[in-house]
């Protein structure tokens, strides 16, 4: 466990960087591309940057700071956006084939970062590269060719409205090589959808927050990458001892194989049996029908086959095919919980054939499952309650369950068509459309919530008000154990819960390697440490590691605080203090906003942060250096 430094706040001491120089798991090399000006170059990086950054997300942050312009659009040709796969990607180490896309967001308008497993980032870093920035906008749609050493921007207007999987066989077919690795947007990234993704490998996406917006508005359809080069290890015997241990640990766990079975939507039954399910736009915390749309299900009617990212044995996502019925023919990589969820139960619908294919035409479409699907929960419920007229919805019937007009409303959504278009915007411009939908739409700065009822754990609370992309458990998915600890345990437990997790699990997005070994198999943290030091030569202890990552979350903070963002924009939705959950194992359960208040005076005082939540001179001098 990271133990903080002996002052009273989280604002540890840095140690001393070791004097050794960096010996691999680097090519200390930076592509930087130009789109408006066709200019394509390599960059150093530094020992000092490397060593202080780590990769990945941190690298992507420390690269936004230094190119911010807090009057610039997200969709301007100047906003950088940063993809860095971190030095453990691609490697020897289980589930390493994590890469980050970081700019500002379009959703948001402030920090952004999506995540995305597979091969690509493996690639990338094949081909020489520690990060790939992407400033410009091509003249003509286009893709970006990089094979190795040779870059080049290649005008492809073909491609245009393409969905996913097809640009991608046109563009494997030009270039001749069905292996190359590329990551794709789809229609909706070139219409501008505010939370359009990045695609890979049939079914891998970086989903949240407009990462595949920003690459529509700079005109790039695609990365395309070809890489021959070995990775740089240092020690590679070592890091075989280390990482061979670690596989056979994981296969030796008691729900490897159940995981293997039905990865993450075996969390299902788990949180609806918690009453913390995203029902009925986040109004219940459980669904009478659940078991219509659990792991089970998935597994023994519709699953054909597994689908694992780069190195990892777990194998978490699962191939489906729809058999039979209305939707027969549908095949999708997926669903994970999370999508499952969000257009299942929270829109009422308990047909997992119809949850299939909604989550195909979001893949294909290249949107965000979670956004897409609380957005249009929001629209039934607004409909519903006479928030809304159905003739402010493009007369659709909108309903819970309603199949076809929930169908209907994904592509409408994708390709900006009537009320579509509203929605393309996200929650913020939508309240702004329509006021009145402020306490029905569940979102933090802008991001809307993931798939976990928060009334019931304060920390959960928490870590959706503080976390610095807005409302994603990506940053801190501190539920369970709250739960398991009971709602009682203390708010200074719980706030270092949250800091804990707001820590460990960035620094997986830095090192480039999957969190799920260590949430779902109890996989030891210290660990990650003994790769590092294998892969790149330095004596970084786990302590190390998580002091980087503590420092890039203090720039992120402080990135948003140049956008205005403060302790008002730390809270969790409305619903969360408003609403009790009206039936189920949580019936009744509300937060209390008194207690919020000091949780949130609690974490700011240990982040070293002010009451406004603004970090102290000390930790701004430090990290802005």
């Amino acid at each position: 466990m990271w133990k903080r430094g002996k002052g009273k706040n989280c604002d540890m001491p840095t140690r001393k960087d070791p004097t050794m120089s960096i010996k691999g798991g680097y090519f200390k090399r930076m592509l930087w591309v130009d789109l408006s000006s066709d200019r394509i170059e390599v960059r150093d990086l530094s020992d000092d940057f490397i060593l202080r950054y780590i990769g990945g997300r941190g690298f992507g942050a420390k690269m936004v700071w230094d190119h911010l312009d807090v009057g610039r659009d997200p969709f301007s040709p100047e906003n950088p956006i940063v993809i860095s796969p971190g030095p453990l990607n691609g490697c020897y180490v289980p589930a390493a084939g994590k890469t980050s896309f970081v700019s500002i967001s379009p959703l948001t308008g402030i920090y952004g970062d999506s995540n995305m497993g597979g091969s690509f980032g493996v690639e990338l870093r094949q081909a020489g590269y520690d990060a790939l920035v992407i400033v410009g906008r091509a003249p003509h749609l286009s893709y970006l060719w990089i094979d190795d050493e040779e870059v080049k921007i290649v005008p492809f207007e073909g491609l245009k409205g393409k969905r996913c999987l097809e640009a991608e066989g046109m563009i494997k077919k030009q270039i001749g090589d069905e292996h190359i690795r590329l990551c794709t947007i789809g229609p909706a990234g070139e219409k501008l959808v505010r939370f359009a993704g990045v695609s890979s490998d049939w079914g891998r996406n970086a989903g949240r927050l407009g990462m595949g917006a920003i690459l529509g508005s700079k005109n790039l359809k695609a990365i395309v990458v070809r890489g021959s080069k070995d990775l740089p290890v240092y020690d590679l015997q070592r890091l075989w001892e280390v990482s061979r241990e670690s596989f056979e640990t994981l296969s030796r766990h008691r729900l490897f194989e159940f995981w293997q079975q039905q990865g993450l939507m075996s969390v299902v039954d788990y949180v609806n049996e918690a009453g913390v399910m995203p029902t009925f736009n986040f109004r219940c915390g459980c669904f009478s029908q659940a078991s219509q749309v659990n792991g089970f299900t998935m597994e023994h009617r519709y699953k054909i086959g597994d689908a694992a990212c780069f190195a990892c044995p777990m194998a978490c996502s699962n191939i489906c095919l729809v058999k039979e019925g209305k939707y027969v023919g549908t095949v999708v990589e997926g669903p994970e919980y999370e999508t499952a969820c969000m257009l299942g139960p929270n829109l009422g619908v308990s047909n997992f054939a119809c949850i299939l294919k909604a989550n195909q035409l979001c893949d294909e479409l290249g949107i965000d499952t979670i956004t897409t699907g609380s957005l249009i929960g929001a629209m039934i419920e607004a409909v519903e309650s006479g928030i809304l007229s159905r003739s402010e919805v493009d007369g659709l019937s909108l309903r819970w369950g309603a199949e076809e007009e929930i169908l209907e409303l994904i592509e409408k959504i994708a390709y900006r068509e009537g009320v579509g278009d509203i929605l393309a915007e996200g929650s913020l411009r939508v309240i702004e459309r329509w006021p009145q939908m402020a306490p029905i739409i569940s979102q933090v700065k802008g991001l809307d919530q993931s798939a976990y009822d928060a009334r019931v754990a304060i920390s959960m609370a928490l870590a959706y008000g503080t976390s610095d992309i807005g409302a994603h458990h990506a940053r801190a998915w501190t539920i369970a154990k709250e739960l398991e600890m009971g709602r009682d345990w203390g708010l200074e437990k719980k706030a270092d819960l949250v800091i804990y997790h707001q820590t460990i699990r960035p620094l997986f997005d830095m090192l480039g390697v999957c969190r799920l070994p260590w949430i779902e198999l109890g996989f030891n943290e210290d660990t990650y440490a003994l790769y590092f030091q294998a892969v790149t030569g330095v004596d970084y202890t786990l302590q190390d590691l998580l002091e980087r990552s503590h420092d890039v979350y203090n720039l992120t903070r402080m990135i948003n605080v140049r956008f205005g963002l403060s302790r008002k924009d730390d809270y969790p939705p409305p619903r969360v203090f408003e609403v009790p959950i009206p039936a189920g194992p949580q019936a009744g359960k509300v937060l209390s906003r008194e207690e919020y208040e000091k949780i949130l005076d609690i974490y700011y005082q240990k982040r070293g942060w002010d009451r406004e939540g603004i970090p102290s001179a000390e930790i701004q001098k430090r990290i802005a250096s």
